[in-house]
């Protein structure tokens, strides 16, 4: 499913999501993100994962991500991306992750969120919503409303709306290796073989760097 019929679909966020196909296909499993784009740590590897936790697939990736994220070399960076695409709803559920990412409790509730989104099709998106689930699981209701209305959690939502349209990102969840390829479970074949992919980007990457 692409972009245009997550959007088409909100009001059923359990049925959200899509494996993207960015332009530019080169085969071997990735394809080149054009134009590049800049990345923010020189001298590392940048990985990010796009993604929205109203997506199946990427609900169904995540796993497989973790063990992956935890393997990775000292000199490869990971982010992950909340895809927004222009919806309050996205937009929202893109709030709480950067809020739990500012509250410290991003790393212990992330899986849960899709299930409490996809499963549970609690509307998260909403601030009212998003807190008392949070503080259900544990996360303190001062820290978290404190977060959720702060100025770096606004400036973090501009950080990943300009990252989504800067990198065209039409499906998800796409991994966007040093800025300069993608691949996703569509282009690569599988979630397995996207991550296979992207180690052998990895590897490319650093050696396009200078280095071995």
């Amino acid at each position: 499913m692409q972009r245009r019929d997550v959007l088409k679909q909100l009001s059923a966020l359990a049925a959200l999501g899509s494996l993207g196909l960015p332009a530019g296909a080169q085969g071997g499993g990735f394809e080149a993100i054009n134009p590049p784009q800049p990345t923010e740590t020189k001298g590392k590897v940048e990985v990010l994962e796009f993604f929205h936790y109203g997506c199946p697939h990427c609900k169904a990736f995540d796993p497989l991500l973790e063990l992956w994220v935890k393997k990775l070399p000292a000199d490869v960076i990971f982010r992950q991306v909340p895809v927004t695409w222009g919806s309050p709803q996205l937009a929202g559920l893109a709030k709480l992750h950067l809020t739990l990412a500012a509250t410290g409790d991003l790393a212990r509730l992330h899986p849960q969120v899709f299930d409490a989104v996809q499963t549970d099709k609690l509307p998260l998106n909403t601030e009212a919503a998003a807190q008392e689930w949070a503080v259900k699981k544990g996360v303190d209701s001062k820290k978290f409303a404190d977060a959720y209305r702060s100025f770096g959690v606004q400036v973090g939502m501009q950080r990943i709306e300009k990252l989504g349209r800067d990198y065209k990102i039409q499906g998800v969840p796409t991994l966007a290796v040093d800025g300069k390829y993608f691949t996703s479970g569509s282009i690569a074949g599988s979630h397995e073989a996207a991550l296979k992919v992207a180690d052998q980007l990895i590897a490319r990457a650093r050696g396009e760097q200078g280095r071995k």
